[in-house]
């Protein structure tokens, strides 16, 4: 096989050599041939254009007519443990940059038909439909210009957790069981604070699909946790009615200062009343680096806990018309400026570009397996390669990475 621009990039061109990122995340495999096997599918990974097929992988790196049944046994049989690789790779991320936040981003996964583990009907906001597919749940780590994806949560609905068959058949560890979405995020973050020796930063997630905010927000909260969590206004509901885009723009329509009539039953301990909602400007960086002003609405909300009164912070940017979003931020930290607030809103944001460009752009959350292990072994394999295309040659347009292509 021919070498490539995309093959001398990958082969030295940058920091490090994928060699020499194989011998670091998967070194601790036991075998000689999973390491073998983990070197040739991230090096096809990173090779393969298009929908990445066990065969289609495997041509892309191997002249060998039968690599492609290597590699899935590999990802889909060979008994390794994910966890020590995604903690090496953390450590890889950590060491060669600056962590800002860690974020929680829902991943849907269209899916065909009703195979693959995990997978049901949902409606997913950012397509404003239902859509078949699974529903990942990603770690990623928040640096200056780009996220790393790190670790992952499969939501299993409880079709999956309580059907004794479809255990089976998927391989479902039986100590995994149906888990709300804001457990699997407190479940990362758990993860996280284990296995990261950088100073701690606040958490960013997006909890605007689901109904259950309240219960991540105190449990982070309680733990000492910085957070800034997306939710939707009909979360946030007022007895008779809903804080909603309306509720907002008539709090904006009296001028600089406004009053909305919002009880935050979201929030334990939040009494209704009126609450003065403030617009101001504030200055956020751009993802091409330039400066630029947004106007923010936002409110402080106290609360009553065990401890005295927490106070939290609502707000929501405007548009050039003074239009609030759909989407409210609602944060404990109350003492920062707003436009440090906005910055980790961006971070998010950025955090979804992350996660389509990984399933659309480069398809690398493209997979056909069925089972629990061999979902988390792709992800995981897929991590490895997104993040050493974006850190480990950051001088290069990633799109470089796929120019050229392999030949005969």
């Amino acid at each position: 096989m021919k070498a490539t621009r995309a093959w001398q990039i990958m082969a030295g061109a940058g920091i490090d050599t994928v060699d020499t990122l194989v011998e670091e995340i998967f070194g601790y495999l036991p075998r000689a041939d999973q390491r073998r096997w983990a070197h040739v599918y991230l090096r096809g990974l990173l090779l393969t254009e298009g929908k990445k097929s066990m065969r289609r992988l495997a041509e892309s790196v191997s002249a060998s007519p039968t690599a492609w049944y290597s590699l899935q046994q590999f990802i889909n049989s060979s008994p390794w443990e994910w966890e020590p690789a995604r903690d090496a790779l953390n450590r890889w991320v950590e060491e060669r940059s600056s962590v800002r936040a860690w974020t929680l981003t829902p991943v849907a996964l269209p899916k065909r038909g009703g195979h693959s583990v995990g997978v049901h009907q949902r409606f997913v906001n950012s397509t404003g439909r239902r859509l078949n597919c699974q529903l990942g749940i990603a770690l990623f780590l928040s640096c200056p210009g780009a996220n790393f994806p790190i670790d992952w949560r499969l939501f299993l609905p409880r079709q999956w957790t309580d059907d004794p068959q479809l255990r089976r058949r998927a391989r479902i560890p039986e100590t995994e069981s149906f888990q709300p979405q804001w457990k699997h995020m407190l479940d990362l973050v758990g993860s996280m604070a284990t296995r990261s020796s950088s100073p701690p930063v606040p958490v960013v997630a997006d909890m605007s699909d689901a109904t259950d905010f309240r219960e991540l927000t105190s449990q982070l909260d309680r733990t000492g946790r910085d957070f800034v969590v997306a939710v939707h206004p009909r979360q946030l509901s007022a007895g008779s009615g809903s804080m909603r885009e309306r509720t907002l723009s008539a709090g904006m329509r009296t001028g600089r200062q406004g009053r909305a009539d919002i009880a935050v039953d979201g929030l334990p301990g939040a009494p209704g009343a009126q609450r003065t909602w403030s617009r101001r400007i504030a200055t956020v960086t751009g993802a091409d680096g330039r400066f630029r002003q947004a106007q923010i609405l936002s409110t402080l909300v106290p609360r009553q806990t065990s401890g005295g009164q927490q106070t939290y912070r609502l707000f929501t940017e405007l548009d050039a018309a003074g239009r609030p979003s759909s989407q409210v931020w609602l944060t404990n930290l109350v003492h920062h400026r707003l436009d440090e607030l906005l910055e980790l809103t961006r971070l998010y944001i950025s955090s979804t570009v992350t996660a389509d460009l990984m399933d659309g752009g480069h398809n690398l959350l493209d997979f056909a397996g069925r089972s629990f292990p061999a979902w988390h072994h792709h992800m995981t394999m897929a991590s490895a390669a997104y993040t050493y295309m974006r850190l480990a040659h950051a001088g290069h347009p990633m799109e470089s990475l796929f120019a050229g292509r392999r030949s005969a």
